[in-house]
């Protein structure tokens, strides 16, 4: 049986983690029944489930987010709605990625953040010993400034994005849905935002290299016109007036 992430056991019923942790309640996370829905639904979940969509990233809710019924619907919002979704103790659960292999989802939430951890770690360490004195000092400069730009961009990004969290009642709200559907289109602004900046650098970049490549479009040609005004009639031998004026083309 091939490895399968956010499967596992729940007191002998199959589950699927849409959330390892639960923001606020680390010991907390939302899971579903899958074989307690439609049959249809059933196929859809296991289809995405199995994508490498799901495979590749870190939250299973986050593809079902993307992903939709047979009907056209949402999966993760129609689940929501039809109150499929709980929140239960991350130790009540066993992870079963295979036949062969069980981690209770507590223990293996310590170690997948002690290992995400451990590689910001080695990032820092590595960072650090490139800023002594073994590159140019303009390089360093630009590194860093690189450094704290994507950091920035990091941190808006995380400020504005919060998964779905269930209540009290263990289901989702309205509210959860509207603030999920919300952050991830604040999330697409700034992406946007950070795309535009970079395409505006790579233009600068470009023309510093070869100014030929503008089209900036060439300024308006100047023209001075001369009016000569003769005067109605000469008093005590006043001359002629004349007027200078520029008119563009």
């Amino acid at each position: 049986m091939a490895f399968t992430k956010f499967v596992g056991k729940h007191q002998d019923r199959r589950v699927c983690v849409l959330f390892r942790q639960v923001p606020g309640e680390d010991h907390m996370c939302l899971i579903i029944y899958p074989d307690t829905t439609h049959a249809h639904w059933q196929d859809a979940i296991q289809k995405v489930l199995e994508s490498d969509m799901a495979q590749q990233g870190e939250e299973f809710a986050d593809a079902l987010h993307r992903s939709y019924l047979p009907d056209g619907r949402p999966i993760l919002e129609t689940l929501h709605q039809e109150r499929m979704i709980k929140k239960v103790r991350c130790s009540d659960i066993i992870m079963t990625p295979n036949q062969a292999s069980s981690i209770r989802l507590d223990e293996l939430n310590k170690m997948l953040n002690e290992m995400k951890q451990g590689e910001d770690a080695i990032k820092r360490m590595a960072k650090n010993d490139a800023s002594r004195g073994m590159v140019a000092p303009e390089v360093k400069r630009a590194a860093e400034a690189e450094y704290k730009k994507s950091q920035s961009q990091k941190t808006a990004t995380e400020q504005i994005t919060q998964p779905f969290i269930a209540t009290s009642d263990s289901a989702l709200s309205d509210r959860d849905i509207a603030a999920n559907m919300l952050a991830q289109a604040k999330r697409m602004e700034v992406e946007a935002k950070a795309m535009v900046a970079e395409a505006a650098r790579m233009k600068k970049d470009a023309e510093k290299m070869d100014p030929t490549v503008s089209a900036k479009a060439r300024p308006a040609k100047t023209a001075t016109v001369t009016v000569t005004e003769t005067a109605p009639a000469a008093k005590r031998g006043r001359k002629a007036k004349t007027v200078t004026a520029n008119a563009t083309q």
